[in-house]
């Protein structure tokens, strides 16, 4: 029997996620919420630009609820606990890419979210691709090592097309170069890669002292014309790289950082890989994992930007390829630290 599943937002990430789940014989689209009054009434395959699957988008929570699926895909850009308390309080399980992995950023609501898993005998899971599976490479690549020194991840990344000024804004993009609380608003705006080395802390069994972010900047040296009619003036941020790190007494001994960039006129102008990671275990043996993304031979793209949309799919898929993995696992907050090995079954082409 495919497992039962309701999709909560259809956004850029979401938009992926109900095509994903309505190729996969092992799922089944059940339901489907609508954050947005003009999308409720409409079908989820019109919402996704696919064919129609016979499920309704809705506002009406209790309705998506009642329908009792094993798994909801929690998709929206940030979350929102309340949400959460309601879907695993009714016995439901999450996968979600809203800036969660284990929760240890939410202070007191994290103990909301838990008390709801067991309350509903309900487990979530949050994934993407960084924070996410990033972590879940460091962790396979470290595990041939006999002696781990540090654990690294860097991404790199031009995001010029990317439309998200939501996402980015708080991070410090498109503020003046010499704003005093830059370094603030960039460790507030990606909080969550502290879950991230939280995380990977855990995994190899160590207990962090402190976790630290520092960040360095570069600014456009003309006015920037972004997507969203988004315009980063000259002298403002174009350019961030940020460490997140995980101390030992005086030691580094996790970081994950960040080369994020916009636009060809950048001071310093950075020079890096188009999109990416590098994961690098010093130890013994000391091992280099690169990860790169390329479209499929038989990819249709007629602009630049019509490649971000790989950027969706390897967010969305990580959370979707753990839903037979949560819906197995014990009730309570998992990580990829808990589950068993999330397989893509059920995406071969042609099968």
């Amino acid at each position: 029997m495919p497992l039962r599943v309701a999709q909560w937002t259809t956004g850029n990430v979401g938009r992926r996620s109900v095509r994903a789940i309505a190729a996969n014989p092992n799922l089944q689209l059940v339901g489907c919420y609508a954050w947005s009054a003009d999308k409720v009434g409409i079908d989820a395959g019109d919402l996704a630009g696919i064919e129609h699957l016979g499920v309704t988008a809705t506002d009406d929570v209790d309705q998506l609820l009642a329908l009792q699926p094993d798994c909801v895909v929690y998709n929206p850009m940030w979350p929102d606990v309340d949400e959460l308390v309601n879907i695993l309080s009714a016995g439901i399980n999450v996968v979600s890419t809203a800036s969660f992995i284990n929760g240890y950023n939410l202070g007191q609501d994290r103990d909301r979210i838990e008390a709801a898993c067991h309350r509903g005998s309900s487990t979530i899971f949050g994934s993407g691709i960084n924070p996410g599976v990033a972590q879940l490479l460091a962790i396979v690549s470290a595990t041939i090592c006999d002696r781990i020194d540090k654990v690294a991840i860097t991404e790199f990344g031009d995001s010029t097309l990317y439309d998200s000024p939501e996402t980015e804004k708080p991070v410090g993009f498109g503020q003046p170069i010499d704003h005093p609380d830059l370094q603030q608003m960039t460790a507030t705006g990606t909080a969550i890669f502290r879950e991230a080395v939280l995380m990977l802390a855990d995994a190899i069994g160590v207990e962090l002292d402190d976790v630290r972010c520092s960040a360095v900047y570069a600014q456009t040296t003309e006015d920037l014309h972004l997507p969203a009619d988004w315009i980063i003036e000259k002298g403002c941020v174009a350019g961030v790289d940020l460490r997140w790190s995980g101390i030992v007494g005086d030691r580094e001994v996790i970081e994950i950082r960040m080369r994020w960039r916009k636009g060809q006129t950048l001071d310093p102008d950075w020079q890096m890989k188009p999109g990416g990671y590098l994961i690098e275990i010093t130890g013994q043996p000391s091992v280099t994992t690169t990860l790169d993304f390329l479209p499929p031979a038989d990819f249709q793209a007629e602009s630049l930007r019509d490649f971000m949309v790989l950027g969706m799919i390897i967010t969305a898929m990580p959370a979707i390829n753990a839903i037979p993995a949560v819906v197995a696992a014990a009730p309570g907050i998992a990580t990829y630290n808990d589950l068993v090995l999330t397989a893509p079954r059920g995406f071969l082409s042609g099968a």
